[in-house]
């Protein structure tokens, strides 16, 4: 009887893991459009969101998207509030060492913008030297910013949209930040008040070997895993589909 009851419970525990591995958890920031953002709905969207549940219908598991803040989306990840995180997070060696990435899932360089008209036409620290500077914090932008304009007053931010407002509110001369956000957020009304300036910031060690999807270190068969629906998703044209309900180019490898 006994031998029947152990048999019966360790029955039971089997399944209750089986239903928690079908069942993933994502995180992302939920404010960084058009990659990810909080609709007027209170729905979680955006092109980082919708390559994430691709991900799982490729895998073949459910999953539930929830937001972090992006200055704790590593701890919140390593303390296992969620599976996997995409939030646009370039990859770097700083971050390698805290979780484990998969390949890139697009490539896309930095880039500066400044009010129309503004004049700005070097981009060295002298040229910039008391020049008011804003970027998103804990950002390679941040990183950027702040190690090749040194004697500028580099504003850093929580997030994107607040660095957006005040270069909107003439607090800012200059602001640097991911091409592919800026360019959506120069798009709008709000945006009207800027253009993009300069070339493109391409160079690798700023933008590590582009986003990548993070997991825990310990994590390698759910990476292994997201590895291989990520190269499925390319193949069987998915990818390009969510690619193209937000951006006009094909972003997975641009230079």
């Amino acid at each position: 009887m006994k031998k029947i009851l152990l048999a019966a419970a360790f029955a039971a525990l089997s399944a209750v893991a089986a239903q928690a591995a079908d069942k993933l958890v994502i995180g992302t920031e939920g404010a960084y459009p058009p990659f990810n953002f909080i609709d007027s709905a209170g729905k979680v969207g955006g092109f980082d969101v919708d390559i994430g549940l691709a991900l799982c219908a490729e895998m073949k598991v459910e999953c539930e998207v929830v937001t972090q803040d992006w200055d704790g989306i590593i701890p919140a990840l390593q303390a296992k509030k969620f599976d996997f995180m995409i939030a646009s997070m370039f990859i770097t060696p700083e971050r390698a060492e805290k979780v484990a990435f998969t390949k890139a899932y697009y490539k896309a360089p930095m880039t500066h913008i400044a009010p129309k008209g503004a004049g700005i036409t070097e981009f060295t620290n002298e040229a910039l030297k008391g020049k008011t500077i804003g970027a998103q914090a804990g950002t390679t932008q941040a990183e950027y910013a702040t190690a090749t304009y040194p004697d500028a007053d580099i504003k850093l931010y929580p997030t994107q949209d607040e660095v957006n407002l005040d270069m909107n509110n003439g607090r800012l001369d200059l602001e640097v930040g991911d091409m592919l956000p800026l360019m959506a957020w120069l798009n709008t009304d709000d945006g009207k008040c800027c253009e993009l300036i300069g070339k493109p910031i391409a160079d690798e060690k700023w933008i590590g070997k582009g986003a990548g999807i993070a997991v825990r270190l310990e994590d390698k068969e759910l990476l292994g895993k997201l590895n291989a629906a990520l190269d499925a998703i390319r193949a069987n044209g998915t990818y390009q589909k969510i690619n193209a309900k937000y951006f006009p180019i094909d972003i997975y490898d641009m230079k």
